[in-house]
């Protein structure tokens, strides 16, 4: 068999998204604590991350037309600049950023969704089924690197400032890494365009009882469900518990440190045919790794969670990833739709990560506990479960 190999191209969008991710990993980790740190309040964050889901599906949706018939390099340029823009608003409004929930969570998702629309079109055309897995665990390898030094340097320069000059040096380098994001998306080649774009073909799809999309979209919103809730609440517990955001940095460099390893194993080893399997067990213990929390929710709990998570997370999610992705290349119909289906895709990511979050927020308004976020956090967390059950027809393709 052919040795599944990466393009310069390829190598080349590997290094514009690890800049990208290296910036968000910086600034992002920090942003809720820092809103927190103003306002203690979990349906106040909870609102801000629906905010940027929002913003994240429309602008996928909207943005498609530009990235199919136009230049989608410019529109990845677009979002890396937008994201620098947030954070320099940030900035601006210091404490009274928590005034502007709703503002500033639909700027962030629109500099995401221009990104990453962009982004997993691009990574469709220059990957193929063969070299798909090894990509995707190149992404996570690079993220896992980025995971490791990113928030721990936040987390130390944050902690040996005083007041808010540590968020203001990391939310300006973030910045900085941004505008150098920027220049090495010029190396990128111009992409051909083809075709028109359908705006309602995502929901065709759905409709459609012959596509398989009707499998894909179901395991796509459980996937969401926990990515949603978890996004935010595990770091902000992980504060929470230590009140040290040094604490924090350290906690995704250890399982970022993890997430490496394994990442590096899941990718170079990963085949389509261990997709079946490799994603049922790595969505059982995804589940499973949320019980420890029922006994305490402290920072050696969070820990294991965050460490099981980041071990077992790419037996899952590159599967998941690279299932979706292969849906898109078919038959040339499907080609010639993959910017459409893209969007579906994150319709569908989003719905679920929407949907989480919001029964997150009724739960919560209801019956604000501990024990009570506890126990939502165990239940969402079974989640990859129920979407390996659609997502298990999809892996045997």
């Amino acid at each position: 068999m052919k040795k599944a190999m990466l393009d310069g191209q390829s190598k080349l969008l590997l290094f514009v998204n690890g800049l990208f991710v290296l910036a968000s990993a910086l600034s992002g980790t920090f942003i809720n604590v820092f809103l927190w740190k103003s306002r203690q309040d979990f349906t106040m964050i909870g609102w801000f991350t629906i905010s940027q889901q929002i913003a994240l599906v429309l602008t996928f949706w909207l943005a498609g037309k530009w990235v199919k018939e136009h230049n989608k390099m410019n529109v990845i340029r677009v979002g890396i600049l937008l994201s620098a823009v947030f954070y320099l608003l940030v900035l601006w409004l210091d404490q009274e950023a928590v005034s502007y929930i709703w503002p500033l969570g639909l700027l962030l998702g629109t500099s995401l969704g221009l990104f990453w629309i962009s982004f997993n079109v691009v990574y469709f055309e220059v990957t193929s089924r063969d070299n798909r897995d090894l990509f995707n665990g190149w992404v996570g390898l690079i993220g896992s690197l980025v995971g490791i030094v990113g928030p721990w340097a936040s987390g130390l320069v944050i902690s040996l400032s005083k007041a808010n000059q540590g968020y203001r040096i990391i939310f300006m380098i973030s910045m900085v890494v941004y505008g150098v994001g920027v220049i090495v998306s010029f190396f990128l080649k111009k992409r051909k365009t083809e075709g028109t774009y359908y705006w309602i073909e995502p929901f065709r799809q759905l409709k459609n009882t012959a596509s398989p999309w009707r499998h894909a979209a179901p395991a796509l919103a459980f996937q969401g469900i926990r990515e949603g809730v978890f996004s935010f609440l595990v770091n902000l517990l992980v504060y929470i518990a230590t009140t040290q955001e040094v604490k924090l940095g350290q906690f995704y460099l250890y399982t970022s440190l993890v997430a490496l390893v394994s990442y590096h194993f899941v990718g170079k080893w990963y085949k389509p045919s261990h997709r079946y399997y490799g994603s049922l067990i790595g969505a059982v213990l995804l589940s499973l790794l949320t019980l420890p929390l029922l006994w305490s929710v402290n920072y050696s709990t969070l820990l294991i969670v965050g460490i099981g998570s980041a071990l077992f997370m790419p037996f899952y999610i590159l599967p998941m990833i690279s299932s979706v992705f292969d849906l898109m290349g078919t038959s040339d119909e499907m080609v010639s739709k993959r910017v459409e289906l893209v969007v579906l895709r994150e319709i569908c990511l989003t719905a679920g990560r929407i949907a989480g979050v919001l029964i997150f927020i009724l739960v919560l308004s209801i019956h604000d506990s501990s024990k009570t976020m506890t126990w939502l956090m165990v239940i969402l967390g079974f989640s990859p479960v129920l979407s390996w059950l659609f997502l298990r027809k999809l892996v045997r393709i």
